[in-house]
């Protein structure tokens, strides 16, 4: 149960499991090593697990027509990832999903998680918080992005998760903003505007 710990804190902060509801969960976990720079999704390939982060860093990102990167979202540990629409609707994935650091994650499966929801209220309460938190989320940075300078939204980013910053390669956090490297370099440069 101990190597279990982090994820089992992670469901405790939202719902209470029995020891029977605790067993049940760890007994749909796979654990997954992961090299740096090394795919665990790829577009093309249905994404049949929810993906959780116990030791690493992993970037979900896309190509786009040209060949450039953009990335959707970076995850550190006790964070989930997933190509959410392939994993949701079964379908193709169009997402990368790039191992940062070596990694260490808990794979669980689709069908394995919707199995556990339909048995336990709780699954499905904390699922359902998971994903309500995530497309809060999503709708807070969509809205950054329309209303924020870019050197906002990177100190507001900085501000928020140092953890990240400080351990993600610069290039990437330039792409989660949508910017260059080189733009990063100068704002990072620039003295922090008091506000």
């Amino acid at each position: 149960m101990e190597k279990y710990e982090s994820i089992l804190s992670n469901v405790a902060r939202y719902v209470e499991l029995s020891d029977d509801e605790k067993q049940k969960f760890i007994s749909i976990i796979k654990t997954t090593r992961i090299k740096k720079r090394q795919f665990v999704i790829q577009p093309g390939y249905k994404c049949e697990y929810r993906n959780y982060i116990v030791k690493g860093a992993v970037r979900l990102f896309y190509l786009d027509d040209h060949g450039k990167e953009h990335t959707v979202s970076i995850g550190i540990e006790d964070w989930f990832f997933t190509d959410l629409y392939s994993y949701t609707y079964q379908q193709p994935a169009t997402y990368f999903a790039e191992a940062l650091e070596d990694s260490i994650i808990f794979q669980m499966k689709y069908d394995d998680i919707e199995k556990l929801c339909s048995e336990s209220h709780s699954f499905c309460q904390y699922f359902r918080f998971i994903i309500e938190k995530a497309y809060a989320n999503s709708r807070k940075r969509i809205v950054a992005n329309i209303s924020k300078t870019s050197e906002e939204r990177y100190w507001e980013y900085a501000k928020k998760y140092p953890q990240i910053v400080n351990r993600v390669p610069q290039y990437v956090i330039a792409s989660y903003l949508g910017i260059s490297a080189e733009f990063l370099s100068k704002i990072r440069s620039r003295p922090i505007k008091k506000s």
